[in-house]
């Protein structure tokens, strides 16, 4: 049985104590969701075991805490179905915008539409990652979340190298037909996304490491089609190279801001 539990915790007011408690709680296997209201100083716990054990670390913190109320939390479930659809919706969305991205990157010899197709392999890996753990502890969903920062990191890597390798070597000038044309569609696809997550309202760290990759994918979609438009501009692959380079930092700073979730 799922219980819901909410703690006032007095010298919560910022972050940091979030941080405290979120550390001091890490442990506890069964504790399914917790988030924060700072204007009210609650923590709003849903966990499967006595809370005892619970209050006992948080007022070791010496914040001031103290048991406010716990009861059968019914929604715990209904909770799980939701935000398992949203992850299998966005997890399809980023799975077919992949295929068509590596298809059409590869055709038209953009850097751009390749480090998108990768961007998107590497969310739908998350979103399936994610899937397995919807059900599990904080601990478990906060170790999926670091997973996921990894993944990014490997991509930004891999990315970076590709767009060296061309800067040294050399690469034609990419069709900016097909990089406006297909970023209009992945950026289409990546906004329906951000919405289903949205939706969810979940402040649990592999939903929001999800809200993070989409959110990022946004602004890759974006930065491909100014590309393509300086390349019909320039006749370069200089905007192509630059904006490849620019994605891959993006997708390092969304890596790092994961890892600040935990």
């Amino acid at each position: 049985m799922s219980l819901s539990t909410k703690i006032y915790v007095e010298a919560m007011d910022c972050p940091s104590e979030e941080a405290m408690v979120r550390m001091a709680l890490q442990s506890f296997r069964s504790i399914h969701s917790l988030q924060v209201d700072f204007s009210g100083r609650m923590l709003h716990l849903v966990h499967d075991e006595d809370i005892d054990s619970i209050m006992k670390a948080i007022i070791a913190l010496n914040l001031g805490a103290r048991h406010v109320h716990t009861e059968e939390h019914i929604g715990i479930i209904e909770e799980h179905k939701q935000q398992k659809s949203a992850l299998i919706a966005v997890l399809l969305i980023n799975a077919c915008c992949f295929l068509l991205e590596a298809i059409m990157g590869y055709v038209s010899g953009s850097i751009g539409l390749f480090a998108d197709s990768l961007d998107m392999l590497a969310d739908a890996f998350v979103y399936g990652l994610s899937l397995l753990v919807i059900a599990g502890s904080m601990l478990m969903k906060s170790r999926i979340a670091v997973l996921s920062g990894v993944i990014q990191l490997g991509l930004g890597v891999l990315g970076l190298y590709e767009c060296v390798r061309r800067t040294i070597f050399g690469a034609e000038i990419p069709d900016y037909t097909l990089m406006i044309g297909i970023s209009v569609i992945a950026i289409a696809g990546n906004l329906l996304s951000l919405g289903i997550l949205r939706k969810q309202q979940s402040m649990e760290p592999h939903m929001r490491a999800s809200m993070i990759f989409t959110s990022t994918d946004v602004l890759v979609n974006a930065g491909v089609i100014i590309a393509g438009l300086l390349t019909i501009v320039m006749s370069s692959i200089i905007p192509d190279l630059c904006i490849g380079c620019i994605i891959f930092i993006l997708v390092f700073k969304g890596a790092f801001r994961i890892f600040r979730l935990q």
